[in-house]
């Protein structure tokens, strides 16, 4: 069978489809409404990703794994946490599932092992299958073993950058709650500026200026998805980071159109 091919890997933020104001709160429309446009646009050698939002960063939090194993209680809080993202990723499974989509769930936490928080080992055999064979991999950010911490949590905006790079994909969607990348937080800011067109430089300067992530975010919020999305910058692969909140957002960048957002490239 021949080596596949990644058109897009799709990331679909944790903050939108959940609400980050609640624990455990789903925003079941939205995801019911995504997998339908991601089913319409039908694009084959689809990858997509999802973020863990009320369901993953609270738990993740509460027992601070991505700090490691320092006691023996947070065993149970990887537990929780590996668990609950299993919910949410069954939420997500069964709207693309309901929707005809080809979906096969992976477990990051069965096929990869992190050191020092970045990924180190891969077994994406089975992943390479599904595929040659059609179907579309999900996978999500979840709580890890690492070589060095003994456990940690992996954010799906690193599982996006590196199976990006190591597929050869084409291109990188983010869908997050807000119009792409601003010069400050917009949830804070009224005034901020859409940055609409952005380099490898910019988003160097970028990070110096946003800082660092609210304490609630245990993945990095805006920053963090900026630092992780380097790597995959950095080969050439471009990224456009639009609302995925807004119907049709999903299924017209899919499709290559054009939408208010920002572009990410090399230079």
């Amino acid at each position: 069978m021949s080596e596949p091919r990644v058109d897009v890997v799709l990331k679909i933020g944790g903050s939108v489809i959940t609400d980050k104001k609640s624990e455990l709160a789903a925003r079941t429309q939205e995801i019911d409404r995504i997998a339908q446009e991601i089913q319409k646009a039908d694009v084959r050698n689809l990858i997509v990703v999802h973020g863990g939002g009320s369901f993953g960063h609270p738990y993740a939090q509460r027992y601070g794994l991505k700090e490691g194993l320092k006691e023996e209680s947070q065993k149970a809080g990887f537990s929780e946490t590996h668990h609950i993202m299993t919910v949410l990723n069954g939420l997500v499974m069964d709207a693309l599932v309901w929707h005809g989509v080809q979906a096969v769930s992976i477990t990051p936490s069965s096929c990869l092992i992190t050191e020092n928080g970045r990924i180190k080992d891969f077994v994406d055999v089975p992943l390479r299958r599904y595929l040659s064979m059609g179907f579309m991999p999900v996978l999500y950010g979840d709580a890890v073993l690492d070589t060095k911490l003994g456990f940690t949590i992996l954010s799906g905006d690193q599982l996006v950058s590196y199976l990006a790079s190591n597929f050869h994909a084409k291109r990188i969607v983010v869908g997050v709650d807000v119009d792409g990348v601003y010069e400050s937080d917009p949830k804070t800011d009224s005034n901020s500026r859409l940055l609409k067109d952005l380099t490898l430089q910019d988003i160097r300067k970028l990070q110096i200026k946003l800082g660092k992530p609210t304490s609630s975010d245990v993945t990095g919020g805006m920053p963090g998805k900026l630092i992780e999305l380097v790597p995959a910058v950095e080969q050439g692969i471009p990224v456009t980071v639009v609302n995925a909140t807004k119907p049709n957002y999903v299924y017209k960048v899919l499709k290559g159109d054009l939408v208010e957002g920002t572009i990410i490239k090399k230079g």
